[in-house]
C-alpha cells in the first residue's frame, strides 16, 4: 500500500534530548525584492545582505543553514493592511509595499528536529534502519512548492544517502507512522536535524566568517 504522504519539506516535530519544544520561532527579514518564492518548511540561509535567502545548492555548499522557514508577514500595498502567508510568494507575485518589512519567521534552534519525506524506496525496514546516523541532502524538489496551500514539495533524496560529511541532514531516526510505513514505496518519514547550523556553536563550517548566498 502506497503512503499517504510524500513531500511536504522539513515540519519541525521536537529538540534533540526530548527537550520542550516551543516550536518557538526568530523573525528575520526577506528583501522586499526577492522574486525567489521560499515556501513553508523550505530551508533558508543568512545573506550577506543581511536578509535571509533561498537555499541555493541541495548538495552542500558554504553556508551553514539558518532553519525552516515557517511563515512570513508583509504589508500588502494594494489593501494597506498587512499580510500573513504560509509562504513568501516572490516579489514578482505579490504587492508589497517596501515601506515595511517583510518579516520572515524562523524554526531557527539549531537542536530542532526535523519530519521528512523519502523520496523513493527504502527497499525495508533494515535498510532504513541502517540509513540512520548517515547523511542525506534533498531531491530536486527542495525549492518547490504549492502556490495554493503554500508548503514546500521538498523530499529527502534517497540515492544521496551517504557517509559524506558535507552533505546537509543528518538522519537520525525513523518516524513511527502507521500510515505512512511502506517501505517499498516513497514517503517513509525520517527524522532529520541540519547537519550544519547557522546557530551551532561548531559546525563542519568552523572557518566561515561571514554570511554567502549558497547553502544547503
Amino acid at each position: 500500500m502506497a503512503n499517504q504522504e510524500t513531500a511536504y519539506g522539513l515540519r519541525p516535530i521536537g529538540l534533540v534530548g526530548s527537550a520542550v519544544n516551543s516550536t518557538g520561532v526568530t523573525q528575520y527579514e526577506i528583501a522586499t525584492d526577492d522574486t525567489n518564492a521560499i515556501y513553508q518548511y523550505e530551508i533558508v540561509v543568512p545573506l550577506s545582505t543581511g536578509f535571509i535567502g533561498q537555499a541555493a545548492d541541495t548538495a552542500g555548499g558554504t553556508t551553514a543553514s539558518l532553519g525552516v522557514l515557517m511563515g512570513v508577514e508583509y504589508v500588502d500595498s494594494s489593501l494597506g493592511k498587512p499580510r500573513f502567508s504560509n509562504y513568501w510568494p516572490g516579489s514578482n507575485n505579490v504587492s508589497v509595499d517596501t515601506n515595511h518589512p517583510v518579516k520572515a519567521f524562523v524554526a531557527d534552534n539549531p537542536n530542532q528536529l526535523f519530519q521528512v519525506a523519502s523520496d523513493a524506496s527504502l527497499t525495508d525496514k533494515a535498510t532504513a534502519q541502517a540509513a540512520v546516523f548517515a547523511n542525506a541532502t534533498l531531491g530536486t524538489s527542495a525549492r518547490s512548492g504549492s502556490t495554493s496551500t503554500g508548503r514546500s514539495s521538498s523530499a529527502l533524496s534517497v540515492s544521496s544517502i551517504a557517509t559524506t560529511a558535507t552533505l546537509g541532514l543528518r538522519i537520525v531516526g525513523i518516524q513511527d507512522d502507521e500510515a505512512n510505513s511502506d517501505y517499498t514505496a516513497a514517503g517513509i518519514p525520517l527524522i532529520v536535524r541540519l547537519n550544519a547550523h547557522f546557530n551551532a556553536t561548531t559546525s563542519r563550517y568552523d572557518s566561515q566568517t561571514t554570511a554567502t548566498s549558497t547553502g544547503i
